[in-house]
């Protein structure tokens, strides 16, 4: 087809680039101009803080909803300096709020991917009608400011005394291109609580100063990782039976990365089995997901015969029942995690199935080994095709 037909030929296509292109079509970026969308530029300014938690900078991040409408996150790591970071040879703050960085890990690996779009400072910058950096250390105080994405004058050193170190971003979402500019409290809190236990040992805090009658504030830190979420979900149910949390941790070069994995049979017939690569919650399931599956599986079946439970013909005899009553959270963090589809809901890493299907059966094989009377108590009662405990 020509423009001869059309009226529409090579002159009429408008080509759009950097901060003009996220302000024209911010839904290309954050996925909507509403509140899912608002929240998508918290978590990815909260990620870049979790970033140096996981690199070992930091260990609290402390987000605040101000009264007039901004959004400030500050992490009490080491200053992260404007210019290329020395330490670490990557961008600094200037880079990262100024352009895409197509092939930047934050941390070098293993980097938090805490919204579906994971778009970066850049979007947050281009779409915040106002924007602050500062990073501090040891009383030196350096600023800078940006409208729409653009930086406004020079960089304001001051120097006070005060100690401490850390790097803040204050931002403002642009009021002409959002439906909404008011986050909601409990959306963000449920998050940075799911990041807290996903990242064990780090501290994160929610404090919203908007609220005419006060302010309110919440605060999230979990010892033990991924076993207290998986308590937590038990205790949900209203049905604990207070048994003791599987779990462990075991990094494996093969599929360049580390697993978390945690879980219990409760007093609920219901399974609740949670996915999450890199921090970021894998609705649709993968690799990991998978692989947890059939190590649970191999694990059952290999003592439900090995017990006499079940004849040694029996092909996989529990798997249709090893999820009644099933808390699970199986965490990975990889160096290069590959998600199938734009909103990493599904992630694809074919060694990721084999490598957490191993753990977790040789895992939880020595665990019933250990553990006889509840290990037979538990295969007996999937063998049976019971729920009670």
């Amino acid at each position: 087809m020509t423009g001869d037909g059309t009226g529409y030929d090579a002159a009429r296509i408008e080509v759009l680039d950097g901060r003009e292109a996220i302000r024209k079509r911010p839904g290309m970026y954050v996925g909507s101009i509403g509140e899912r969308g608002l929240h998508h530029l918290v978590f990815d300014v909260v990620g870049r803080a979790v970033d140096q938690f996981l690199a070992g900078r930091c260990g609290s991040v402390d987000v605040t909803l101000t009264a007039d409408g901004g959004v400030r996150v500050a992490d009490d790591g080491p200053q992260d300096p404007f210019e290329i970071d020395e330490e670490t040879g990557g961008p600094g703050l200037e880079a990262l709020l100024t352009g895409f960085l197509t092939d930047y890990w934050p941390s070098g690996r293993r980097s938090v991917t805490v919204s579906h779009f994971n778009v970066g400072l850049f979007v947050v910058n281009a779409l915040s009608s106002r924007l602050t950096a500062e990073v501090r250390c040891e009383g030196v105080h350096r600023l800078r400011e940006y409208a729409c994405g653009a930086e406004i004058g020079p960089t304001v050193v001051a120097v006070e005394p005060t100690a401490g170190s850390g790097t803040t971003v204050a931002f403002w979402p642009d009021t002409g291109i959002f439906e909404t500019t008011q986050c909601l409290f409990a959306v963000l809190a449920e998050r940075f609580r799911q990041l807290a236990f996903l990242n064990r040992g780090l501290r994160i805090s929610l404090t919203d100063e908007r609220p005419a009658g006060g302010t309110r504030a919440v605060s999230f830190r979990y010892p033990d990782g991924v076993r207290d979420f998986v308590a937590a979900l038990d205790a949900e149910t209203g049905m604990s039976l207070g048994r003791d949390v599987i779990g462990f941790e075991r990094e494996d070069p093969r599929m360049a990365g580390t697993m978390e994995v945690a879980l219990l049979w409760s007093g609920s017939g219901e399974e609740r089995t949670l996915g999450f690569a890199n921090s970021g919650a894998t609705a649709e399931g993968g690799a990991h997901l998978d692989g947890f599956r059939d190590g649970v599986t191999a694990a059952v079946t290999a003592y439900a015969r090995g017990r006499g439970l079940s004849a040694a013909t029996d092909a996989d005899p529990c798997a249709h029942r090893i999820g009644a009553g099933l808390k699970a959270v199986v965490s990975v963090k990889l160096d290069r995690p590959k998600f199938l589809g734009s909103t990493r809901g599904l992630l694809g890493n074919p060694d990721v199935r084999m490598c957490v299907g191993e753990a977790v059966r040789e895992h939880l094989a020595n665990w019933f080994e250990e553990r006889p009377e509840q290990a037979m108590e538990i295969v007996d009662r999937m063998v049976r095709g019971t729920h009670e405990l």
